[in-house]
């Protein structure tokens, strides 16, 4: 595994995995998922910085252009959606991602508000994927993907 955090760029042709989920006002669980993903021959982009420059008023442009081109870059992007936030923005990149043939793997706690809002607009969009409830079953999505996958790819 490579792990590239935020905003450090990378534009290679290993497959690469966005963490793309909450951020402000929840737990750390990208440095959970990148623990249980160390294992794998991905690239992880996570877009949780160590140190955010809160009072730097660039930062957060930065940090949406960095997020928006490692979405482009990833082939393929986790979701995870976590109890203590809404996550628009998240549910923003979840609905514009849905509409392409990336692959995509979507997690969220069970008590996440907005579940039966993800789960319908899921099934109507991207049957094809299964929602998980829970970070340890997220990651094991993804390794049994890995397994199912061509070298080539």
């Amino acid at each position: 595994m490579r792990y590239i955090e935020a905003l450090a760029s990378y534009r290679g042709p290993e497959k690469s995995l966005f963490l793309a989920g909450g951020i402000t006002g929840c737990p750390d669980w990208q440095k959970g998922m990148v623990e249980m993903l160390s294992g794998t021959d991905l690239v992880l982009f996570n877009p949780r910085r160590a140190e955010f420059p809160i009072h730097d008023p660039l930062a957060a442009e930065q940090q949406i252009r960095w997020e928006n081109l490692h979405l482009r870059y990833a082939t393929e992007i986790l979701f995870w959606f976590p109890c203590e936030t809404l996550c628009p923005i998240v549910l923003y990149e979840l609905g514009a991602w849905s509409m392409t043939n990336k692959r995509i793997y979507i997690g969220m706690h069970p008590d996440y508000p907005r579940r039966q809002d993800v789960e319908i607009q899921t099934k109507l969009i991207r049957s094809d994927v299964a929602i998980v409830y829970s970070l340890e079953d997220l990651a094991e999505q993804v390794y049994v993907a890995l397994l199912d996958r061509p070298a080539s790819t």
